[in-house]
């Protein structure tokens, strides 16, 4: 008789007679009692993954009773990914070096009705002392299948994708349309965007949005979807108590979810029969720039889940709210006031010109030996006229009023003798930068690419040097992201303050946005006057020392 178990129906045998079954078995042979049997096969049906014995076709040898329970389609499916597993096993054991680690296959099955979603872990139904030990060609010929329910996870995973989309969508704002118009029209354009995210995404129809006015500190509503417009004149300010749930969160910076409006003091109605509400706090640099309420006609209709993904909603939204006023202010600088851009740039060469004419146009001056150098003057004037119109025409390929910046010769007591890295990949930008920082009494070195900069951060690292005390680099570079520029930077030191440029607001890999949430220093956008940089670079560098400054110069101490 073969080796292996035996089961035997025990009822009615005494202690004595089932000794004396398995002396007369061959040796190494298991009895195996009945009451076992039954025990393992509960044991094996009360569990909520599905398993299933399979032969290599797929066809079922033995189930528990979870997957008896799936429909027709799923359990088709799932017996089909067990034949694939099985005719790659029975490939991969005919080279004899196949261990039982390296026969599992995994594979995501879906029910019939797609409501559900498994992962399906497929192995040989093979005895091994070791995972490590070598499996034969035969060990492929029937395989056991677990069958785990992900669908809360995988929902819950795409749902995360889904926001993680609709928050990169939201900062992507068009530079050139923005610019045209006006405030109301851009505010308009950004609602579109969470309205539509909030219902596809989030599934909210009744929410409203407050920032906090830095004059009056007073919580002001700039955008609401299906909440009556009397909520517009709420008095609500950042305050622990008197300002209902909306003030509380934007004093403390910590959401509230009210589960029963009735039994909750501090709830001030806004629906029309609500009964329950998530309040979470808009964030920029840990600081609360305002809210965005909630509101349901059911009770208790959020949980701690809804919180978490309303959070990692409202980050993006505070963003996109925050570089919708960036956008709009650097653009009212480049476009809007462009006239008066061409003005300041272009004033005292003309000036000058219009002297030089005066001049010439006295008749007691035509004849004068002086003349000649006068007209090569005006030359001059003229051509230095067209090198401004061009620069700033260039946009943010260059760079405004570094020749003012130039013709200040003193060191800056806060950028002197600080270690300071530019990167742009275009040769103006970094050089232009580059040298004023050197005027102003830096150590800069300079980077063309992404990659480059990355070696200049890790280089000080290895070499024990000293770190970098400002990093300077573009968004938008041939090989690297802003954002791996400034994750190199501060996982070097986290003393290493960042400051990120871009053309009108371009940045195509969510620089800002991931940056932002880790301590990003400012964004700057193109073209921008030089002065802008140095007061940025000033703030900077006197913060790393824990002192305060307005950025602007002082002089040398």
């Amino acid at each position: 008789m073969p080796k292996g178990r035996v089961w035997v129906t025990t009822r009615g045998m005494s202690p004595e007679e089932l000794a004396q079954l398995q002396s007369a078995l061959p040796e190494g042979t298991e009895l195996v009692a009945e009451q076992a049997v039954e025990a393992a096969a509960l044991a094996v049906n009360a569990l909520i993954e599905g398993v299933i014995l399979s032969d290599g076709n797929g066809k079922v040898l033995w189930a528990n009773d979870c997957f008896g329970s799936m429909d027709d389609v799923t359990r088709s499916r799932i017996r089909s990914v067990c034949a694939e597993a099985a005719a790659w096993f029975a490939q991969r054991t005919q080279s004899g070096t196949a261990t039982l680690r390296d026969l599992v296959c995994k594979f995501d099955v879906s029910s019939g009705d797609e409501t559900k979603m498994f992962e399906v872990f497929v192995t040989p139904a093979v005895r091994r002392k070791s995972e490590d030990e070598v499996c034969r060609a035969d060990d492929a010929a029937r395989v056991v299948a677990v069958m785990h329910d992900v669908t809360r996870q995988r929902r819950r995973q795409q749902k995360m994708e889904a926001i993680d989309r609709a928050g990169y969508e939201l900062v992507r704002l068009d530079a050139e349309a923005i610019a045209k118009m006006n405030s109301m029209d851009r505010l308009r354009v950004l609602e579109e965007k969470i309205v539509r995210y909030m219902r596809d995404v989030l599934h909210y129809d009744h929410f409203a949005i407050f920032l906090i006015d830095e004059r009056t500190r007073r919580l002001q509503l700039v955008m609401s979807k299906g909440l009556p417009q009397e909520i517009q004149d709420l008095e609500l300010y950042p305050e622990a108590d008197g300002s209902g749930i909306s003030g509380y969160v934007a004093a403390t910076g910590q959401s509230f979810i009210c589960s029963d409006a009735q039994s909750n003091e501090l709830f001030l109605p806004g629906l029309a029969g609500a009964q329950s509400s998530l309040t979470v706090p808009l964030l920029l640099h840990h600081q609360v720039i305002g809210i965005i309420d909630i509101e349901s006609q059911k009770v208790r209709a959020f949980d701690e889940e809804d919180r978490y993904f309303m959070e990692m909603f409202a980050r993006s939204i505070a963003l996109a709210l925050h570089m919708l006023d960036l956008l709009v202010l650097e653009r009212c600088t480049t476009n809007r006031s462009v006239s008066g851009r061409f003005e300041g740039e272009l004033n005292e060469p003309l000036e000058d010109i219009l002297n030089e004419v005066d001049w010439l146009i006295d008749p007691t001056h035509v004849t004068a030996p002086e003349a000649a150098g006068h007209i090569a003057r005006i030359r001059a004037d003229v051509e230095a006229i067209r090198s401004r119109v061009k620069d700033v025409a260039s946009g943010p390929q260059t760079l405004l009023g570094v020749e003012r910046a130039f013709a200040e010769k003193t060191q800056d007591p806060l950028i002197a003798g600080r270690r300071i890295l530019v990167a742009d990949d275009h040769p103006k930008i970094r050089k232009i930068i580059g040298e004023l920082l050197r005027s102003k009494g830096a150590t800069v070195e300079i980077a063309g690419s992404g990659d480059e900069a990355i070696a200049h951060v890790e280089e000080a690292v290895r070499q024990n040097a000293p770190r970098f005390d400002l990093v300077i680099s573009d968004i938008q570079m041939h090989d690297r992201n802003g954002y791996e520029v400034f994750s190199a930077a501060r996982k070097a030191s986290v003393n290493t303050r960042v400051i990120l440029m871009t053309g009108f607001g371009y940045d195509p890999h969510h620089s800002i946005v991931r940056a932002s949430q880790e301590g990003l220093q400012a964004v700057i956008f193109k073209p921008f006057e030089i002065e802008v940089l140095l007061e940025q670079v000033r703030k900077a560098l006197a913060q790393a020392d824990g002192t305060a400054h307005d950025g602007k110069s002082q002089p040398p101490t």
